[in-house]
């Protein structure tokens, strides 16, 4: 879609670049804000022209991804290295192959939609979001805890996420992963994933729930919790949400049911 109201656009080079005047919005893949009109927006500034390395290794075998990474690259190395969450997470998302390569897991996990398929993978592997502040300051915060709704995040008027930071053990750890959709080519209405932490004494376990709920929801365990106690705590959270997609409902009850399968495959 033409933005018509936009008549700046500059390409960041260096971080003094990303302080946007009245009217400027950061431009990373633009999947969503070339999708609809964006009245307000004047100005844009391209963030993929920081030259930040897409994907990198941290001591202890974790990863740092930086925003502008595009979502493929991301498929394309689970798929390398034998994580195949990755491939899922990345799939999850209803996109054709031009948007895969266009858009960025910065922009995916900043515009905070329930079923964001990068929100997905961030908090099955306890992601953590490097958050650049306008004074030149810098923090971190789990992307679990940074998405607070449905379209909704924790990121304040000037802040730039600069990277996703996932942890060598939880890279490490088993996985298993669901989806479902009311249309074979359908927005997800639940994302559900497992993790057993092999370093962990007793096998730590982690499940969550995206897509269904509004925001990320994650169960933690020091061990298999067992299917009975799992699928009770899964249909006692909080969030479920109702639209064209899904009834909460539904999401609630298939979602208890998948967590059951995951859980069961990761303890097999």
């Amino acid at each position: 879609m033409d933005l018509e109201t936009v008549g700046t656009f500059r390409r960041a080079r260096r971080r003094a670049d990303l302080a946007l005047a009245p009217g400027e919005r950061l431009l990373g893949g633009g999947t969503w804000l070339f999708s609809e009109p964006q009245p307000d927006v004047t100005g844009l500034v391209d963030l993929t022209t920081m030259g930040w390395e897409p994907i990198t290794g941290t001591p202890g075998g974790g990863l740092e991804i930086a925003a502008t990474c595009p979502i493929a690259d991301i498929a394309e190395f689970g798929e390398r290295t034998g994580r195949p969450l990755f491939a899922q997470c990345a799939h999850a998302l209803l996109a054709s192959w031009k948007i895969w390569h266009t858009a960025t897991v910065g922009g995916n996990v900043c515009r905070s939609f329930a079923a964001a398929g990068m929100v997905a993978l961030c908090a099955a592997l306890d992601g953590t979001a490097l958050v650049w502040t306008p004074d030149g300051g810098r923090y971190r915060i789990p992307v679990a805890r940074l998405v607070t709704g449905n379209g909704t995040n924790a990121l304040r008027p000037g802040e730039v996420l600069r990277a996703l930071e996932l942890p060598g053990p939880a890279l490490r750890a088993r996985t298993a992963f669901r989806k479902i959709a009311l249309a074979d080519l359908g927005r997800s209405g639940a994302v559900l994933t497992g993790r057993i932490d092999t370093e962990a004494d007793g096998g730590a376990a982690v499940f969550t729930v995206t897509a269904a709920t509004a925001a990320p929801t994650v169960l933690r365990y020091p061990g298999p919790p067992g299917p009975d106690r799992l699928r009770a705590d899964v249909l006692a959270a909080p969030g479920y949400y109702t639209d064209p997609l899904g009834s909460a409902g539904w999401r609630r009850q298939v979602s208890a049911l998948l967590l059951t399968e995951i859980h069961d495959e990761l303890a097999a």
